[in-house]
């Protein structure tokens, strides 16, 4: 019989998730309660290289999140494990940095694979483990997923990678096409691996992990722990640790608030009302279905909102765009579906509006929880016609909430007129593959334009392309200056989306 015990430990200051430790004897996991403390929770307590201690002092990372501190020592010791921990609780770091302590810069085979289910959370993983490696240097990391040509990706694993993160068919079409091969992997890991089941890639995952060596690490990461996962980790993994963090966001800290209409075609209207009166600085609108997507953008943008829409079918560039776009404070509103939004993480955002019910309770607290986040206010507004009583009782029911349906009409506007966005994104025709670095752009904005550097945001470097934020008040000026200029000696391409 497995005895299991569930020990709850003080929520950190600042973080909105509680530290839970997961004790499974069978897996003879063991640990000592008084070193996860928030205040002793340091990455300097582990056994890593002062560079790499260094690193991570210079990108924040000072006090382990739950999934870290007990997470890493597992994996440094060369453990196996199953970790239970959901998106914003700091696991690809909790896998990242002990899978490049194992990395040997001078041997350009795949040493380690990383498979998630979607382009975007492959996108947000690799980016994550390339700030994380910075304390080695050339290392590589190949993205391969769908949504894009794959004769790039063949070029670029031509000439060797250290580390690869896909999503499990096009990682099955490049070993089909023998230009990925994966005898020498020593970390695998699976991000979302839940997601990846549901999504059907069970046997596609099964395929990947057959071309792998037998002696290697495996790393689980999963938001919920059913039976499928249970049954993946009995058959690939070896006496795996398991460890589990619950990310829940108290009640207090997301204002929640639900407005009847009486039909569908009442809600463009609805909404708008909704954002004249909270008027939030960034939101995710949340359809079921991807014409409504299409539809809600047409409106909104008439009423005169930057509004962007993520659809499951776009082409990966388009997808770049938006996401870059969002987050970087150039678009307030983004309007997604389930699906588009998966693996969505962006930090700051000020509201989630339901303007689709979800169709069960699950998928409503998923949405919601992207809005206050790191100890910060959130706020989630939801949209309810008359036939959506069963989806109400499934929210009700599963959380405890009691709905007190208001009506939109009685709401008093705080702005006349949509602000426009502070930020403008520039797109510059160069990127990775020309070796530009975010430095090289922000230095010819700042030396060259003379634009100061609190006036130039967020900049995202892909492949083939480097985004650029910067306000809008000195867009007209550093679009005039990088087109007139040049970075890396070179003259570059700049476009204003």
């Amino acid at each position: 019989m497995k005895l299991q015990t569930r020990v709850k430990l003080p929520s950190q200051p600042g973080n909105c998730y509680t530290r839970g430790l997961f004790y499974d004897q069978a897996n003879l996991l063991t640990a000592n309660i008084e070193n996860l403390l928030p205040n002793e929770a340091l990455f300097s307590s582990l056994n890593l290289p002062e560079a790499q201690v260094d690193n991570l002092n210079q990108l924040g990372y000072k006090t382990m999140t739950a999934i870290q501190a007990q997470s890493l020592p597992e994996t440094i010791a060369g453990h196996d494990l199953i970790a239970q921990a959901k998106t914003g609780s700091g696991k690809t770091a909790a896998f990242g940095i002990g899978l490049l302590l194992k990395i040997v810069p001078s041997s350009f085979n795949v040493q380690a694979l990383l498979m998630c289910p979607t382009r975007e959370l492959c996108t947000q993983v690799a980016n994550e483990i390339r700030r994380l490696a910075r304390y080695q240097q050339n290392i590589k990391v190949v993205v391969l997923c769908g949504g894009q040509s794959i004769g790039p990706q063949i070029g670029s694993l031509e000439h060797g990678a250290h580390i690869v993160v896909g999503t499990p068919g096009r990682l099955k079409d490049h070993l089909r096409k023998e230009t990925l091969h994966l005898n020498h992997v020593q970390t695998l890991v699976l991000d979302e691996a839940d997601r990846m089941l549901e999504m059907g890639f069970a046997d596609d995952i099964a395929t990947i992990i057959g071309k792998t060596p037998e002696k290697r690490q495996t790393l689980l990461f999963s938001a919920t722990y059913p039976d499928d996962i249970k049954k993946l980790s009995a058959r690939f993994q070896k006496n795996p640790k398991v460890v589990s963090v619950e990310v829940q966001h108290e009640s207090q800290q997301i204002e929640q608030h639900f407005y009847e209409v009486r039909s569908q075609s009442e809600k463009p209207d609805a909404l708008t009302r909704l954002l004249s009166h909270y008027a939030p600085d960034s939101a995710v609108v949340f359809c079921n279905t991807k014409q409504q997507c299409t539809d809600l953008r047409h409106h909104l943008r008439q009423a005169g909102y930057s509004a962007l829409a993520l659809q499951g079918d776009m082409e990966q560039r388009d997808r770049d765009q938006v996401l870059v776009q969002f987050s970087n404070g150039s678009s307030k509103l983004l309007i997604a579906t389930d699906v588009a939004a998966r693996g969505l993480d962006i930090d700051d955002l000020s509201a989630v509006i339901n303007y689709d019910l979800s169709r069960d309770n699950d998928t409503y607290t998923h949405r919601i929880g992207r809005t206050g986040r790191a100890g910060k206010q959130g706020l989630a507004l939801s949209l309810s016609t008359l036939s959506d009583g069963r989806k109400l009782n499934a929210i009700t029911d599963g959380s405890g909430l009691n709905i007190n349906l208001k009506s939109t009409d009685s709401l008093p506007s705080k702005l006349n007129t949509p602000e426009p966005p502070a930020m403008v994104t520039l797109c510059i025709a160069g990127g990775r593959k020309e070796k530009i670095r975010p430095g090289d752009v922000l230095g010819a904005l700042t030396k060259d334009a003379g634009i100061p550097g609190a006036q130039v945001g967020k900049i995202n470097v892909f492949d083939f392309s480097t985004y650029v934020a910067v306000e809008r008040a000195v867009a007209n000026k550093a679009m005039n200056s990088l087109q007139n200029g040049k970075i890396k000696n070179k003259k570059v391409k700049v476009r204003r989306l």
